[in-house]
């Protein structure tokens, strides 16, 4: 009997995932797995780059979950630096090019696996491929910034474009190596994904840090010096002094593999999937990752959505259903965390914007705590902004700018989120309670609270 094959495209975090679980329920001789990689690494932590880079990771190789040679050992054919360049879905098949040699060849597959991830924003700007304007997706971009920031000499500054969860963070490691720095905002406020009254109180922090913050500036070229490395960063009236650019804009499903042979795109470039992660369609091909679209469970509407924490789930449930099991990956909630020096940031469910979008009356609470209680050492003000659906309570969103313990509080909503609940019932939640982690009153049931204060009396209008 011959063994099916599972091709694999994309070694990261979905695709290798996908590939180790479904080796761990069929062996060799009932399923063989060949895996292409493009790049120089696999299995990788994209979103510890900034931690690498700002020094707080020490060693490159400590972001790696599992070497090449580690999954081979288990028994899947990866192949490194090997990009794949075309899909024949009717003839089940997969070119792929060996970027050493610039060998083509065809590969083909009983079941397919797409996993490509997702690709920086990068305007097509005079001076955007300029020595010195560095991106943060992969390990070699990480690697190229660090060699970058130590020929800079004297006093030096970095330009950071973008203030996005990327943006701030790699302020933040900018600022730990002694640069003089400057985030350019195209939007209102920094961290688009809060409200601007949540991304002011992140403005005003960056600027407590020393990182300056401008917004509303749209960048409109690299300005390079005789020896075409850059030296400043042009919007449209001003120009800012850089020894090095950093790249925080933003990505966007990496799908030109699939859109060139007519696989289900969603409103975001992204790829379609049912809750199998199978591509609609497509009875022998599966996505997941950063190149795929997921369902807001909020909202009603699929998202594109690059974290980590989801192409692995994805990659999961995808083996899991390639080798036999059963799985489904019903969405999301919106869920994210992030940090500018001791400043935490997070999110979940919908913003105002998002709400009005999708046509949902709401209200909304906004209320100051600490992470501790007041009387307890150490204790740093939080803010939470909640928002709650008109007349009927039901929880739509909350966010967290803070200190000391404030991002992961978030996770108590993300829950009651995905649960369903309201903002009544989530004022009972027997959360954990000591004066070292919290108030007798944990801030999200304070914010709640008063949410519920605010339902009440937008049904009596």
């Amino acid at each position: 009997m011959t063994a099916e094959r599972l091709v694999v495209i994309g070694g990261d975090a979905a695709g290798m995932s996908a590939a180790s679980q479904a080796r761990r329920l069929k062996g060799p001789d009932e399923l063989s797995i060949v895996a292409f990689e493009r790049g120089n690494f696999t299995s990788y932590s994209a979103c510890g780059i900034p931690y690498w880079v700002g020094g707080d990771v020490a060693e490159r190789d400590h972001l790696i979950a599992r070497t090449p040679e580690e999954h081979r050992a288990r028994g899947i054919d990866l192949r490194m630096r090997t990009e794949v360049t075309e899909i024949d879905v009717a003839g089940q098949r997969v070119r792929a090019m060996d970027l050493g040699s610039g060998e083509s060849y065809w590969t083909g597959f009983d079941k397919l696996v797409i996993a490509t991830g997702a690709r920086p924003v990068r305007p097509a700007l005079p001076g955007m491929d300029a020595p010195g304007v560095h991106g943060v997706q992969t390990l070699d971009d990480g690697q190229a910034l660090l060699e970058s920031l130590d020929r800079v000499p004297g006093s030096r500054r970095a330009v950071v474009v973008g203030a996005g969860y990327i943006g701030v963070e790699m302020a933040e490691a900018m600022l730990k190596h002694g640069f003089e720095v400057t985030v350019l905002n195209r939007g209102e406020q920094p961290m688009a994904t809060l409200d601007p009254d949540m991304g002011r109180l992140v403005h005003d922090a960056m600027d407590g840090l020393g990182i300056t913050t401008v917004n509303r500036a749209e960048v409109t070229a690299i300005r390079t010096g005789s020896d075409g490395r850059v030296r400043a960063v042009a919007t449209g009236d001003a120009s800012y002094p850089a020894d090095v650019v950093v790249l925080g804009i933003g990505v966007e499903p990496e799908t030109t593999l699939a859109r060139a042979v007519g696989l289900p795109l969603g409103p975001h470039g992204g790829l379609l999937t049912d809750l199998s992660m199978r591509v609609v369609g497509h009875d022998n091909i599966w996505a997941g990752g950063d190149c795929v679209e997921v369902l807001d469970l909020v909202a009603g509407r699929t998202r594109h959505i690059a974290l980590g924490t989801h192409a692995n789930k994805h990659g999961q449930i995808i083996g899991s259903n390639v080798g036999g099991g059963y799985g489904t990956f019903p969405g999301v909630v919106g869920t994210a965390v992030s940090k500018v020096c001791d400043l935490e940031i997070a999110r979940t469910g919908l913003r105002e914007k998002d709400a009005r979008a999708v046509g949902l009356r709401y209200v909304t609470a906004t209320i100051e705590s600490t992470g501790r209680a007041g009387y307890y050492p150490g204790a740093r003000p939080m803010t939470v902004k909640m928002l709650a659906e008109y007349r009927t309570g039901r929880l739509l969103g909350v966010q967290i700018v803070g200190r000391d313990g404030a991002a992961k509080r978030v996770d108590i909503a993300a829950v009651a989120l995905t649960a369903g609940m309201t903002v009544e019932q989530m004022t009972a939640l027997d959360l954990g309670y000591a004066p070292p982690f919290s108030p007798v009153w944990d801030p999200v049931l304070v914010a709640a609270r008063k949410a519920v204060t605010a339902v009440r009396r937008a049904g009596t209008a």
